[in-house]
């Protein structure tokens, strides 16, 4: 029969109970073939189930629908397949034909439940925002979840009357109380209090941004949100250092502990896992977290997370048989203990397998493997504690930000996009073109404030590279001649030593950053790369970088922006985007080439750099020159 898709409007409402009332005959339930694992695994950038509903319940204009939405936004950022379920939304749609009778309300309630039931058991978090006043539907929506296995969290938004009557975004509180809308819950309807939920945001009191924290802290500590996603909002930073009460009963024992010398290098790695931008690392890698590294490129353990680049603690074998009955052994550089490494673990350095594994060659001429192959025959690991800051006093610490601090400098900032470009030389126009040309894209898609995180790398670097201090003072003359935009960009140093390591590197790079909270990497062309000892050709395919970091298990939801490669165009007398058709038209000025004309006190073609950057490096040269013919 067809009749009641034949009734008028005015009648549809008073007929649609004789359908809810009665009840489906002749139904079976459907099993589906595919199972919610399997379901997950082709949802989103992260495996296993996490369907759920959160369910907001809460006044009109308490805030439900904002904190959805705002997670909602954050969720699908990361990875994760999201859907804000809205009362509004809803009531335009599957439950149009329902007023506001507890009747209705009822079944309003009920049929949102079943879909987000359903949401739910896709894979989504769902997010349904209902005020939903009475605890009975509540309960109802909550036994529809249960009876399918399903997570169902009631989030209470406590958002006083007076504040949401203040608030009145849609001005329902006024016209109910001219009378022009009955039933108003809040007003002549009662709304009963959830007794037992399982969140409840005062978001009458606190900011947009910890109310949304609380909800994903909580979906964290329930399993759903994981932990890779976590360290993409500085929820899964862990610094190292100790404070307070902690601190001074750690100084108390060092003088019993046996002490172990740390090299500078090992000091920049300790600076490194102390500021937490190998998180969730919590010392120098275990044989098994080394293991991890070495074949799989990964931490695996907490979660899966890139870790392309052993970062490991070498020792003689001298150093190991003094030290490998202590539960705790002090760290000092240069005379001055910095750190406690508890619960060591010794594990044998095989050296060659790990060269040939991470730069694919053992050859002494690699600086990093001839540094590796004259280490220690033995690594320790271990968790640490850090007693305080490094400082390395050399004027440049105000730009040594941690993960955290840039995360903050990002929020003052304005920041609703970053994106982040690692570089160990001076900039020349080609790479401000690229940058640039990056913000100009971030504009176009919507963005109000793409920052640049300006990082260059702060640790060790080979011998003929132009010292850190030349390329800060650089990087800040291009800012100051506005090549940069400086409203627009954080300039900051990454503690991390220098590798060489080609594509394995590049990873590293990248995920480092995702500590400070960037959203977009900009990589290059043979990023991380090195002459071949004896050609002097590329030790690494210049292409396979990008190639590689585009793919590359374990980076969350940071994308990446693969560099053009730009060259002098002779013709027009500025740096531009390499065109083939045109070739003869560039020049390419490699690194090198640009060094031997500073040496020599030449100047680069007009355009290739900005003048005052230019003076910057040239006067390094030529101090330097100074120096050796001293």
């Amino acid at each position: 029969m067809t009749w009641q898709f034949e009734l008028s409007n005015s009648n549809l409402r008073s007929n649609v109970h004789l359908l809810k009332n009665s009840r489906a005959t002749n139904v079976t339930p459907q099993s589906h073939r595919v199972t919610r694992e399997q379901r997950a695994n082709s949802l989103g950038k992260y495996q296993n189930f996490r369907g759920c509903t959160i369910w907001f319940t809460g006044l009109s204009g308490s805030g439900k629908t904002t904190i959805s939405f705002a997670l909602e936004q954050i969720l699908c950022s990361l990875g994760l397949p999201a859907y804000g379920l809205d009362g509004d939304n809803m009531r335009h749609g599957i439950c149009s034909n329902l007023g506001f009778s507890e009747e209705d309300r009822q079944e309003n309630i009920r049929r949102a439940a079943e879909v987000s039931k359903l949401f739910a058991d896709m894979g989504a978090i769902t997010l349904a925002s209902f005020i939903s006043p009475f605890e009975s539907d509540r309960l109802m929506a909550r036994r529809i979840h249960e009876d399918a296995s399903l997570p169902f969290i009631e989030c209470y938004i406590d958002t006083p009357l007076e504040v949401c009557e203040q608030r009145d975004p849609k001005g329902l509180y006024r016209r109910a109380r001219m009378g022009k809308i009955p039933d108003f819950t809040g007003i002549d309807s009662a709304y009963e209090v959830p007794t037992n939920p399982e969140l409840v945001i005062h978001a009458g009191e606190h900011s947009l941004s910890r109310c949304v924290q609380k909800v994903l802290q909580y979906l964290y500590e329930v399993g759903i949100f994981p932990q890779e996603a976590l360290l993409h909002l500085g929820g899964g930073i862990r610094e190292l250092f100790v404070t307070g009460a902690e601190l001074a009963s750690l100084r108390l024992c060092l003088d019993s502990l046996p002490t172990l010398a740390i090299s500078r290098i090992d000091l920049q790695w300790l600076q490194v896992l102390a500021e937490g931008w190998a998180s969730p690392l919590t010392g120098w890698m275990t044989e098994k977290q080394y293991l991890q590294t070495l074949h799989f490129n990964q931490l695996m353990d907490e979660c899966r997370i890139n870790q392309s680049v052993p970062i490991v603690l070498p020792l003689s074998t001298e150093k190991k048989e003094r030290l490998e009955n202590a539960s705790s052994i002090a760290l000092a550089y240069d005379g001055r203990i910095v750190a406690v490494l508890n619960d060591p673990e010794f594990y044998a350095h095989r050296k060659e397998e790990r060269c040939c594994r991470q730069f694919g060659t053992c050859h002494t001429g690699h600086p990093t493997v001839k540094m590796i192959l004259e280490s220690g025959d033995w690594l320790v690991g271990g968790s640490l504690k850090v007693l305080e800051r490094i400082k390395w006093n050399d004027g440049l610490d105000k730009y040594r930000l941690t993960p955290m601090e840039i995360r903050q400098r990002l929020v003052e900032m304005g920041a609703d996009a970053v994106f982040a470009f690692q570089l160990r030389n001076p900039i020349h126009n080609g790479h401000a073109l690229l940058m640039n040309d990056t913000k100009e894209k971030l504009l176009s898609l919507g963005f109000k404030k793409p920052v640049l995180l300006l990082h260059p790398l702060g640790g060790w670097t080979k011998e003929d590279d132009v010292p850190l201090a030349v390329r800060i003072e650089q990087h800040l003359a291009l800012l100051e001649d506005k090549i940069l935009d400086p409203e627009n960009t954080l300039l900051a140093i990454f503690p991390s030593p220098m590798l060489y390591a080609g594509p394995t590197e590049v990873q590293w790079h990248a995920r480092a950053r995702i500590a400070a909270g960037i959203h977009y990497y900009i990589v290059g062309r043979d990023p991380a790369g090195i002459q071949h000892p004896d050609t002097g050709d590329y030790l690494y395919d210049p292409s396979h970088g990008s190639k590689v970091l585009s793919f590359a298990p374990g980076m969350g939801s940071v994308e990446i922006l693969p560099f053009k490669v730009a060259a002098y165009n002779k013709t027009t007398k500025r740096m531009e985007y390499f065109d083939q058709d045109r070739k003869d038209d560039f020049d390419f000025i490699s690194g090198t080439r640009m060094r031997q004309l500073a040496k020599k006190g030449e100047q680069p073609p007009d355009g290739f750099m900005a003048p005052k950057a230019w003076r910057v490096l040239a006067n390094y040269y030529s101090n330097l020159q100074e120096k050796r013919s001293c």
